[in-house]
């Protein structure tokens, strides 16, 4: 049984950290609580209540009022309800005897020494976080890669459990090895948490201490990429309108489900038969090609649903679908249809590139369809195209006197 101190003031709540198991301090996060490393205490922007903690914990709440108000009184809540094993645990009730209050902010704050030691405890403050935030959205990073950047900082020290003053160049190592051996990240994981940390170190905190960190080879995976007749299945199988034309413009046009999923009206031309990507990936406005069968299905949509903004809208309206939604639906029809191989909805994009160069389509056309920056990025699906687009034909199968 764990024992939670909250102190109350006006418009906020804090309780100190004394020790408490992991799974209670992911929690304090859940409510929203902020971490404050240098005085080990987690502050909340609103009033708690025993109820809102005994709905997340099964914990005794002390809860000390503002020591300004008149009626001043420490309440104790969940004792009667959980009944400790003896009167010996009773002894940690009373508050913690080093005390005082700010005049400054007129709240409370602990002078008490509090457990240092704890393996989920952030050690990148609020207030470098903010600062790596500033950077990343002055230089108009994605909201993504702001995230991401954002969360392999924050793991990265509260990993080694370091302040950010105290990391020295074998400390990236270390992760960096922990998590390859701890949690099997990708050498493209890998490669983004070394961005990462490069960039809080050299453009937020100013010491730049990752020149020398070697990067992880990436893995030479080749794509998955389905069949025309396996494509035909999955689109057959969707019953539903707006699925069967997010899959079907992911496969026609070669689509990121980010760029499937972010279509507006305005971006699809259908005098023209194109198709507008606003701001894919590296920030690159493009033109791809909208098929003729998209197209039909497109107008028939239109005449079914009241489109007013997004071609495919989430909950609510005002925003578009989800990307995690659209690989459900994606994952979804793949079952449905019986297919077995083990294939992402990014597979539609893949098969989009692979069926175009099978079909005798120039390889660089296809690079700009697909919004590529180096051609051999493209090229790697002539490793996956059927051999015949190449010309190339087996020894066995020129050998007249074939034994077969």
């Amino acid at each position: 049984m764990s024992i939670v101190y909250l102190f109350l003031e006006k418009n906020s709540a804090r309780i100190p950290f004394l020790g408490y198991k992991s799974n209670i301090f992911a929690l304090f996060n859940k409510l929203g609580g902020i971490w404050d490393s240098n005085n080990q205490i987690f502050i909340f922007k609103q009033r708690l209540n025993h109820e809102q903690l005994k709905a997340a914990f099964n914990v005794i709440c002390v809860i000390a009022p503002n020591l300004h108000e008149d009626n001043y009184q420490v309440q104790i809540h969940g004792f009667l309800e959980h009944p400790l094993e003896n009167e010996e645990n009773a002894l940690i009730l009373p508050l913690p005897n080093k005390l005082n209050i700010n005049s400054n902010t007129n709240i409370l704050e602990p002078s008490v020494d509090f457990p240092q030691e704890h393996t989920q405890a952030e050690k990148l403050s609020k207030y470098w976080q903010d600062k790596l935030e500033d950077e990343l959205r002055a230089r108009k990073y994605s909201p993504k890669t702001q995230k991401a950047y954002i969360y392999f900082n924050c793991l990265f020290l509260r990993k080694l459990q370091k302040l950010p003053s105290e990391i020295c160049q074998d400390d990236i190592t270390k992760f960096l090895a922990l998590m390859e051996k701890e949690r099997d990240y990708s050498a493209s994981s890998i490669n983004l948490a070394i961005s990462a940390i490069k960039f809080f170190y050299k453009d937020v905190f100013k010491n730049n201490i990752v020149n020398e960190q070697k990067r992880p080879v990436h893995s030479k995976n080749l794509p998955v990429v389905l069949s025309s007749s396996e494509i035909i299945k999955i689109l057959n199988t969707e019953k539903n309108p707006k699925h069967r034309l997010l899959l079907m413009l992911a496969y026609s046009s070669g689509l990121r489900v980010s760029e499937v999923v972010a279509l507006k009206k305005e971006h699809i031309d259908l005098s023209r038969q194109v198709l507008f990507v606003r701001q894919g990936k590296g920030r690159k406005d493009r033109y791809t090609m909208l098929s003729e069968k998209a197209a039909q299905f497109i107008k028939e949509y239109y005449d079914s649903f009241k489109i007013e903004k997004w071609i495919f809208p989430g909950q609510p309206s005002s925003c578009h679908l989800s990307v995690r939604s659209a690989q459900h639906i994606f994952d979804k029809a793949v079952r449905n249809a019986g297919i077995t191989k083990k294939v992402s909805i990014h597979g539609l994009r893949h098969s989009f590139a692979t069926h175009l160069l099978e079909n005798g389509t120039d390889i660089r056309y296809i690079q700009t369809l697909l919004g590529h920056t180096n051609i051999r990025t493209t090229e790697r699906y002539t490793h996956v195209a059927k051999r015949s687009v190449l010309k190339i034909k087996s020894p066995l199968d020129s050998i007249s006197d074939s034994p077969v």
